[in-house]
């Protein structure tokens, strides 16, 4: 028969090794596409179905392959059209977001909760739903393929993203700091931007990589209004072209997919330090 005491001492071992147990399933299962998308982008062509799980047949043509563009592909600018796309989306969002923000969270006007649903329901609507109108729209303006037919949708759809974020962020913040800002003299602009914006860093940092993301990685409208002056690199590897005529390049594709993660990847640890040093700052001052 067992003690409390060991009884204790057995749930007491067990509860972290379960935690760790499942936080390497969850880890596993959600990196193991990316790490076979690399093995396969460095594996030769001819090896493309080999089910071993190292790196075998190591090569760098498919990297070359995605870049090389006398079979059509135009990889490097279509990485500047996402960047110039996603760039923009993202710095809109956040500047029409914050302020947004700010006002559903700190002013009293009447109807504000319905605008936040409005706002949510925006967010909810489906991308698919709108390719029609948007077409016949931006073909009336003359956008078709154009980047304010890229920006603009994807602003649409990140904008109530950042709003909703921002405002709950904004909601949990101790106003008495921006209260006593305005009693040693400051304006309410001078507070917003002095005491409330730093307090506001790791919301809008963590906002913006979202944003950008979702932006980098949008698929549907930029396959139907983009041109290819104007083409994304997630429709770029949809209608990728390899080295072989009638074959299906796989290895290209993984090793373009490989470079278009890696901006995220680094976008992200460059963010990262940058949110959770603003975690600190400005409270104590």
């Amino acid at each position: 028969m067992s003690t409390p005491t060991a009884t204790r001492r057995r749930a007491f071992t067990w509860a972290p090794t379960r935690t760790y147990v499942q936080a390497a399933v969850i880890l596993i299962w959600c990196l193991l596409p990316f790490y076979w998308m690399i093995v396969t982008a460095f594996r030769d062509v001819g090896y493309t179905f080999d089910p071993t799980p190292f790196f075998t047949h190591v090569t760098f043509d498919n990297f070359a392959t995605v870049f090389d563009e006398s079979l059509g592909n135009h990889f490097a600018r279509n990485l500047l059209n996402s960047l110039i796309v996603a760039g923009l989306t993202t710095v809109i969002s956040l500047l029409v977001g914050v302020f947004a923000a700010y006002a559903l969270a700190r002013l009293k006007f009447r109807f504000k909760e319905m605008v936040l649903g409005f706002v949510l329901g925006a967010s909810m609507f489906p991308g698919v739903a709108l390719i029609t109108p948007l077409f016949q729209l931006f073909t009336n303006l003359g956008w078709m393929g154009s980047y304010q037919a890229l920006i603009i949708p994807s602003i649409s759809f990140s904008l109530p993203l950042a709003v909703y974020t921002l405002t709950s962020f904004f909601r949990e913040m101790p106003w008495e700091l921006e209260e006593a800002a305005r009693i040693d003299g400051c304006t309410q602009g001078q507070a917003f931007r002095k005491i409330i914006l730093p307090l506001a860093a790791p919301a809008t940092f963590t906002t913006a990589i979202l944003t950008f993301i979702g932006a980098w990685n949008e698929f549907l409208i930029a396959n139907q209004l983009s041109s290819d002056a104007t083409k994304t690199v997630t429709v770029a590897i949809a209608s990728f072209a390899g080295a072989q005529p009638h074959q299906e390049p796989y290895t290209a594709v993984m090793a373009a997919g490989t470079v278009v993660t890696i901006p995220l990847v680094i976008l992200v640890l460059i963010f990262q330090k940058k949110i959770v040093a603003g975690l600190t700052a400005g409270a104590v001052k």
